[in-house]
């Protein structure tokens, strides 16, 4: 409960100890039916990390302690199971690219934990889909592989505040899903909270209630990761 994304680093970079370690705790994570349908990347190269930057917007990655890249990876399997029509289909199959999904982010998930755990701080990138086929080509991914999750990862050079999360009775329901308006008193009060929050925060304080961030979040130009689909297909996925 004390996460908080960390977008600013000291120099230091992390030692071939940690970074084996943190590894570690990801292979330890859970993977659907044991498929172990994931790979992780460490983008060492500057040149490549500039062009993380490039890609995700974000340059101050480059000044992480170690910059990950979590792959969705049936490929391994590919070169494991025997070569026949029922295998080639599954291992294209909506499901396995799903199972690859989830094994990759729970991945994830758990090297921000045990990063913490190290008095490490990270922040999780989805935004490296911005341009998935030069990510492809920047990875040297094969088929059956698709990008997930980037984490920059390293010791906090800062310590922002908290971000309060949503009330519980807005996204914890029983038996069924229960749905909200945006007059319902949770809400309001939650909006009123988050406004708060960023009007007293330390850094880039404005004028923003929870509503009003979901609403910008949704003017987004939708083409501006349109290669995410193309990127799919050219890995050998949705296809049909």
């Amino acid at each position: 409960m004390a996460h908080r994304s960390i977008r600013q680093f000291t120099p230091e970079k992390l030692t071939d100890a940690e970074i084996h370690t943190l590894v570690d705790a990801a292979q330890h994570a859970a993977t659907s039916t044991f498929s172990q349908q994931a790979s992780i990347i460490s983008v060492t190269d500057p040149a490549k990390l500039a062009t993380l930057g490039d890609i995700t917007g974000h340059h101050w990655l480059e000044r992480a302690g170690h910059y990950f890249v979590f792959v969705a990876d049936q490929y391994r399997n590919q070169q494991l199971a025997p070569q026949n029509a029922t295998t080639t289909a599954n291992l294209h199959s909506l499901d396995k690219l799903l199972a690859g999904i989830f094994d990759a982010t729970i991945m994830t998930q758990t090297v921000v934990t045990a990063g913490e755990s190290l008095g490490l701080g990270s922040t999780i990138m989805g935004s490296i889909l911005n341009d998935v086929p030069r990510l492809i080509d920047l990875l040297d991914l094969p088929e059956l592989t698709f990008p997930v999750l980037g984490l920059a990862i390293g010791h906090p050079a800062e310590q922002p505040e908290h971000k309060p999360r949503l009330p519980q009775d807005l996204m914890h329901f029983t038996n069924g899903y229960q749905t909200i308006t945006p007059t319902d008193p949770s809400l309001v009060a939650y909006n009123q909270l988050i406004k708060v929050y960023y009007q007293q925060r330390t850094t880039n304080q404005r004028e923003e209630t929870f509503s009003h961030h979901i609403a910008t979040e949704l003017s987004r130009d939708p083409q501006q990761r349109a290669g995410i689909l193309t990127g799919l297909q050219q890995q050998g996925w949705l296809q049909g």
